[in-house]
């Protein structure tokens, strides 16, 4: 006892001695601070994410669209969604993850008195543009959410906005930031910049594209604001290939393709080709179709029932491109934005070139990014049952099934896309727990903690049902 006193007296004298102790709070090795740049990165890092991963946890759009079964596991591919509280971690990660950090991230920036104006400008804008691109994913996932109240620390209980108040806002800030996007300044440092590396020119094609889809999602619902949106962003859109908004996994650890890190490292053997999109592909000779799968354990192309038990040897797996360690995940591509422009000239829209020419180039645009050669594209397209003149059916029905393909491995915009053009006419998911989900249940914490908007919100709505179609789905 006595060596204790001893050693503990110079510690009690040190600390008498010592008048300012409010040094030692400050954090040495994590930073009081961050960066706005790194915020922004960050945000997109995660939407990005999100977005491409296969996880019943986190993304089951691939199985909604009946791109990919289960071998074991039905319950998202029947359209359980609360199980796992699927809403929830959709909800969760757009709000905390993207426009939290992507809120800080404008804040940081704007109070920098150091950097250049135009240079801030850039940057501010892009930040608004990926909000909007997220807030367009809630809106289109859930119809009425928080907004005008959203993202404040000091209120605990948003009330709910309309959701085509909110889309007709976000095309108003969509627009302001397009006009203040400008080539001649710079953005944001190529290390920070995950999608374009710092190119500003690209940064306004893909803000083009954005208007591009989201005005034509207006079309069926109010069809004047949806021309005036297509005919300003068509011609500024994406338009190559070489301009597609992607984030560029960098292959290694922590950095990869979750469908790296869930098929090839976690080893799971639960994801198959659906038997609804693997049928086509082999019916019309698709290029893509080895480029989308591997094989059965027979060396046949098969696929699997969604919705029911399917043994994982007997069908086929998504391919080793879908899964590699790099593969990219993609925000707008050229691809898209010729379907949206063929679409846009059936509409009677003012948008350069021919209908069958732009659904050409789209599809085209599809084989090869998947690694298809244009011999190859070009033998698919001179099919019947694909030329756009011989296709059966509507030009909805034409766009809408050839975008439904060529949306492979996009699966959330794929399910956006279904429920817009209506095709194809998917039948429900076997042994479904409900109808057709054209939209996502509000997450149970919501109903919890935010009950009284909660509330309000789905009343307005109708229900809070998947069933029910929000307000652009109007057929």
């Amino acid at each position: 006892m006595r060596k204790l006193i001893y050693i503990a007296l110079p510690v009690l004298m040190l600390v008498a001695c010592t008048k300012d102790i409010s040094r030692f709070n400050e954090e040495t090795k994590k930073p009081a601070a961050v960066p706005g740049p790194t915020l922004f990165s960050n945000a997109v890092k995660n939407i990005g994410d999100g977005l491409a991963n296969a996880s019943v946890n986190v993304n089951v759009f691939r199985f909604t669209v009946k791109h990919w079964a289960m071998a074991v596991y039905q319950d998202e591919a029947q359209y359980d969604f609360t199980t796992r509280a699927i809403p929830q971690a959709w909800w969760t990660r757009m709000y905390r993850d993207v426009l939290n950090d992507l809120k800080e991230a404008a804040r940081v920036i704007e109070a920098d008195v150091t950097l250049d104006a135009g240079v801030k400008q850039n940057q501010l804008a892009m930040i608004d543009v990926m909000q909007v691109y997220a807030y367009n994913i809630l809106v289109n996932t859930f119809g009425n959410v928080p907004y005008t109240e959203a993202l404040n620390p000091n209120n605990l209980f948003p009330v709910y906005d309309d959701a085509k108040t909110i889309y007709t806002d976000l095309m108003s800030r969509l627009a302001a930031d397009i006009g203040k996007l400008n080539a001649s300044s710079n953005g944001f440092d190529a290390a920070d910049d995950l999608i374009y590396a710092g190119n500003v020119g690209k940064w306004i094609k893909f803000a083009n594209s954005l208007q591009l889809k989201m005005g034509m999602l207006l079309a069926d619902v109010d069809n004047s604001a949806a021309k005036a949106a297509v005919e300003a962003a068509a011609p500024k859109a994406i338009s190559a290939a070489a301009d597609n908004a992607m984030l560029t996994y960098l292959g290694t650890s922590p950095n990869t393709n979750p469908l790296y890190a869930d098929i090839v490292l976690g080893g799971r053997s639960d994801y198959l080709a659906a038997k609804d999109l693997m049928d086509p592909l082999i019916a019309l000779n698709d290029p893509r179709k080895s480029l989308y799968f591997g094989t059965n354990n027979a060396g046949d192309y098969a696929g699997g029932i969604v919705g029911t038990v399917n043994t994982f040897a007997d069908y086929s797996k998504p391919s080793s491109k879908v899964s590699a360690a790099a593969d990219p995940v993609i925000f707008a591509d050229y691809a898209e934005a010729e379907f949206l422009r063929a679409e846009a000239i059936e509409r009677g829209y003012n948008v350069p070139g021919t209908a069958e020419d732009h659904y050409n180039n789209a599809i085209t645009a599809s084989i090869l990014y998947w690694g298809g050669s244009a011999a190859d594209a070009a033998a698919y397209l001179a099919q019947p049952e694909v030329a756009y003149g011989t296709a059966t059916g509507s030009y909805k029905e034409k766009i809408g099934f050839q975008k439904w393909i060529a949306l492979y491995n996009r699966p959330f915009d794929g399910w956006t896309e279904l429920r817009r053009l209506d095709y194809p006419a998917l039948t429900l998911a076997a042994n479904a727990k409900s109808g057709f989900p054209n939209r996502f249940p509000y997450p149970g914490n919501e109903q919890q903690l935010n009950g009284t908007n909660y509330t309000s919100a789905a009343a307005i709505m109708g229900n809070d049902k998947v069933e029910t179609k929000l307000f652009w789905d109007k057929f």
